[in-house]
Protein backbone atom coordinates (compact mmCIF):
# COMPACT_ATOMS: atom_id res chain seq x y z
CA UNK A 1 0.00 0.00 0.00
CA UNK A 2 0.76 3.41 -0.58
CA UNK A 3 1.37 6.63 1.76
CA UNK A 4 1.23 10.35 1.52
CA UNK A 5 2.89 11.83 4.05
CA UNK A 6 1.45 15.71 4.61
CA UNK A 7 4.83 17.58 4.69
CA UNK A 8 5.52 20.93 5.86
CA UNK A 9 9.43 20.74 6.50
CA UNK A 10 8.92 21.15 10.19
CA UNK A 11 9.88 18.34 12.73
CA UNK A 12 6.97 17.33 13.54
CA UNK A 13 6.10 16.23 9.73
CA UNK A 14 9.66 15.25 9.17
CA UNK A 15 9.75 12.57 12.28
CA UNK A 16 6.93 10.85 11.29
CA UNK A 17 7.76 10.19 7.74
CA UNK A 18 11.60 8.88 9.27
CA UNK A 19 9.15 6.72 11.67
CA UNK A 20 7.02 5.56 8.43
CA UNK A 21 9.82 4.66 6.33
CA UNK A 22 11.46 2.73 9.08
CA UNK A 23 8.33 0.71 9.38
CA UNK A 24 8.49 -0.23 5.75
CA UNK A 25 5.64 2.20 4.91
CA UNK A 26 5.95 2.58 0.66
CA UNK A 27 5.50 6.74 0.57
CA UNK A 28 5.13 7.73 -2.89
CA UNK A 29 4.07 11.29 -1.44
CA UNK A 30 4.55 14.78 -0.30
CA UNK A 31 1.56 16.73 0.50
CA UNK A 32 2.52 20.02 1.20
CA UNK A 33 -0.38 22.65 1.85
CA UNK A 34 0.64 26.29 1.35
CA UNK A 35 -2.15 28.25 3.32
CA UNK A 36 -2.38 32.39 2.30
CA UNK A 37 -3.46 33.19 5.99
CA UNK A 38 -0.48 33.41 8.11
CA UNK A 39 -3.05 31.95 11.18
CA UNK A 40 -4.29 28.78 9.53
CA UNK A 41 -6.35 26.83 11.89
CA UNK A 42 -4.70 23.22 10.68
CA UNK A 43 -1.18 24.30 8.53
CA UNK A 44 2.36 25.09 9.28
CA UNK A 45 3.26 28.32 7.83
CA UNK A 46 7.00 29.83 7.91
CA UNK A 47 9.76 28.91 4.94
CA UNK A 48 7.31 26.71 3.09
CA UNK A 49 9.37 27.89 0.18
CA UNK A 50 12.15 25.56 0.68
CA UNK A 51 9.88 22.27 0.67
CA UNK A 52 10.55 21.55 -2.87
CA UNK A 53 14.42 21.63 -2.32
CA UNK A 54 13.44 18.95 0.68
CA UNK A 55 11.24 16.69 -1.18
CA UNK A 56 13.99 16.57 -3.95
CA UNK A 57 16.78 15.72 -1.40
CA UNK A 58 14.12 13.40 0.06
CA UNK A 59 13.76 11.74 -3.34
CA UNK A 60 9.52 12.00 -3.05
CA UNK A 61 7.62 13.69 -5.21
CA UNK A 62 5.92 16.92 -4.08
CA UNK A 63 2.02 17.92 -4.11
CA UNK A 64 1.23 21.01 -3.53
CA UNK A 65 -1.75 22.17 -2.03
CA UNK A 66 -3.16 26.04 -2.56
CA UNK A 67 -5.90 27.28 0.23
CA UNK A 68 -6.83 30.39 2.11
CA UNK A 69 -5.96 28.86 5.20
CA UNK A 70 -10.17 29.21 6.13
CA UNK A 71 -11.15 27.57 8.91
CA UNK A 72 -13.19 24.13 7.85
CA UNK A 73 -12.55 25.31 4.38
CA UNK A 74 -9.18 24.48 4.16
CA UNK A 75 -10.10 21.02 5.43
CA UNK A 76 -11.93 20.63 1.78
CA UNK A 77 -8.97 21.76 -0.03
CA UNK A 78 -6.47 19.12 1.25
CA UNK A 79 -9.34 16.48 -0.04
CA UNK A 80 -9.54 17.78 -3.23
CA UNK A 81 -5.60 17.60 -3.48
CA UNK A 82 -5.82 13.91 -1.92
CA UNK A 83 -8.29 12.90 -3.89
CA UNK A 84 -6.49 12.46 -7.65
CA UNK A 85 -3.88 10.21 -5.85
CA UNK A 86 -2.93 6.90 -5.81
CA UNK A 87 -2.53 5.98 -2.20
CA UNK A 88 -3.99 3.98 0.44
CA UNK A 89 -3.19 5.81 3.52
CA UNK A 90 -1.82 9.03 4.81
CA UNK A 91 0.88 9.80 7.38
CA UNK A 92 0.25 12.97 10.06
CA UNK A 93 3.11 14.31 12.90
CA UNK A 94 0.24 15.30 14.76
CA UNK A 95 1.33 14.76 18.91
CA UNK A 96 -1.03 16.45 20.68
CA UNK A 97 -4.14 18.44 19.16
CA UNK A 98 -7.20 17.42 18.92
CA UNK A 99 -8.23 19.65 16.70
CA UNK A 100 -5.89 18.41 13.70
CA UNK A 101 -6.23 14.80 14.63
CA UNK A 102 -9.74 14.55 14.77
CA UNK A 103 -10.32 16.52 11.16
CA UNK A 104 -7.56 14.33 9.93
CA UNK A 105 -8.76 11.16 10.77
CA UNK A 106 -12.55 12.13 9.67
CA UNK A 107 -11.43 13.25 6.41
CA UNK A 108 -9.17 9.75 5.85
CA UNK A 109 -12.42 8.14 6.91
CA UNK A 110 -14.66 10.02 4.01
CA UNK A 111 -11.91 9.19 1.59
CA UNK A 112 -11.61 5.79 2.47
CA UNK A 113 -7.76 6.21 3.62
CA UNK A 114 -5.98 4.91 6.24
CA UNK A 115 -4.55 7.38 9.12
CA UNK A 116 -0.61 6.51 10.01
CA UNK A 117 -0.11 9.26 13.35
CA UNK A 118 3.39 7.93 14.43
CA UNK A 119 3.71 10.43 17.28
CA UNK A 120 0.40 11.08 18.48
CA UNK A 121 -0.19 10.90 21.89
CA UNK A 122 3.98 10.73 22.42
CA UNK A 123 5.60 12.38 24.98
CA UNK A 124 6.94 15.50 24.03
CA UNK A 125 10.11 15.99 25.33
CA UNK A 126 10.92 12.29 23.89
CA UNK A 127 9.71 13.66 21.11
CA UNK A 128 12.69 16.21 21.02
CA UNK A 129 15.34 13.37 22.85
CA UNK A 130 14.47 10.98 19.65
CA UNK A 131 15.32 13.34 17.32
CA UNK A 132 18.79 14.39 18.65
CA UNK A 133 19.22 10.74 18.49
CA UNK A 134 18.14 10.02 15.41
CA UNK A 135 20.79 13.28 14.31
CA UNK A 136 18.08 15.46 12.64
CA UNK A 137 19.27 19.13 12.03
CA UNK A 138 16.36 21.45 13.35
CA UNK A 139 16.16 25.16 13.39
CA UNK A 140 13.55 27.34 14.99
CA UNK A 141 12.05 29.85 12.69
CA UNK A 142 9.20 31.36 14.60
CA UNK A 143 8.18 32.00 17.99
CA UNK A 144 5.19 33.36 19.66
CA UNK A 145 5.33 32.41 23.74
CA UNK A 146 6.86 33.89 26.71
CA UNK A 147 10.40 33.14 27.35
CA UNK A 148 10.76 32.49 23.74
CA UNK A 149 12.88 35.95 22.28
CA UNK A 150 14.64 37.03 19.12
CA UNK A 151 17.33 35.04 20.43
CA UNK A 152 16.01 31.78 19.70
CA UNK A 153 14.78 32.18 16.10
CA UNK A 154 17.46 30.45 13.57
CA UNK A 155 18.70 28.47 17.15
CA UNK A 156 19.21 24.32 16.48
CA UNK A 157 17.34 22.16 19.13
CA UNK A 158 20.52 20.76 20.86
CA UNK A 159 20.43 19.26 24.19
CA UNK A 160 21.29 22.70 25.58
CA UNK A 161 18.03 23.91 23.85
CA UNK A 162 15.56 21.42 24.87
CA UNK A 163 17.02 22.11 28.73
CA UNK A 164 16.18 25.75 27.98
CA UNK A 165 12.51 24.37 26.99
CA UNK A 166 12.14 22.94 30.35
CA UNK A 167 13.39 25.62 32.27
CA UNK A 168 10.34 27.97 30.07
CA UNK A 169 7.98 24.73 31.17
CA UNK A 170 8.56 25.30 34.37
CA UNK A 171 8.46 29.18 34.55
CA UNK A 172 5.56 29.80 32.08
CA UNK A 173 4.37 26.29 31.21
CA UNK A 174 5.16 26.12 27.81
CA UNK A 175 4.94 22.70 25.58
CA UNK A 176 8.63 21.98 25.20
CA UNK A 177 7.42 20.61 21.54
CA UNK A 178 5.83 23.64 20.48
CA UNK A 179 2.40 22.24 20.32
CA UNK A 180 0.60 25.21 21.71
CA UNK A 181 2.13 27.29 19.04
CA UNK A 182 4.62 28.35 21.00
CA UNK A 183 7.20 28.01 18.33
CA UNK A 184 7.68 26.39 14.51
CA UNK A 185 10.62 24.86 13.03
CA UNK A 186 12.67 23.61 9.74
CA UNK A 187 14.70 20.65 9.39
CA UNK A 188 17.63 21.46 7.56
CA UNK A 189 18.94 17.79 7.68
CA UNK A 190 17.63 13.95 8.52
CA UNK A 191 18.63 10.51 8.21
CA UNK A 192 16.44 9.94 5.46
CA UNK A 193 17.74 13.62 3.12
CA UNK A 194 19.83 12.58 0.51
CA UNK A 195 22.10 15.70 1.61
CA UNK A 196 21.56 18.34 4.28
CA UNK A 197 21.40 21.83 3.79
CA UNK A 198 22.69 25.28 5.42
CA UNK A 199 21.06 28.62 5.40
CA UNK A 200 23.12 31.12 3.75
CA UNK A 201 21.04 33.91 4.44
CA UNK A 202 18.09 34.96 6.74
CA UNK A 203 16.40 37.75 7.99
CA UNK A 204 15.18 37.86 11.99
CA UNK A 205 11.37 39.40 12.89
CA UNK A 206 10.58 40.53 15.77
CA UNK A 207 8.02 43.06 17.24
CA UNK A 208 8.86 42.62 21.10
CA UNK A 209 6.13 39.65 21.42
CA UNK A 210 6.72 37.46 19.02
CA UNK A 211 8.75 37.03 15.75
CA UNK A 212 9.96 34.40 12.54
CA UNK A 213 13.08 33.78 10.92
CA UNK A 214 12.63 34.38 7.72
CA UNK A 215 15.00 32.63 5.41
CA UNK A 216 15.96 34.45 2.23
CA UNK A 217 18.02 31.69 0.72
CA UNK A 218 19.61 27.93 1.35
CA UNK A 219 22.06 25.66 -0.29
CA UNK A 220 22.96 22.05 -0.12
CA UNK A 221 25.72 21.18 2.34
CA UNK A 222 29.18 20.51 1.20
Amino acid sequence: MKYAALFSGGKDSALALWKAQREGLDVQDLVTVYPERDDSYMFHKPNLDFVPDIAESLGIELVKVETEGEKEKEMEDLKKGLEGLEIGGIITGAVASSYQYERLKKLSSQLGLELYAPLWGMDQENLLNELLEDDFEVIIVSVAAMGLDEEWLGRRIDKDCVKGFKVLKQKYGINVAGEGGEYESLVLDAPNYKWGFEVVEGNIRWDGHRGEYEIKRIKKRD
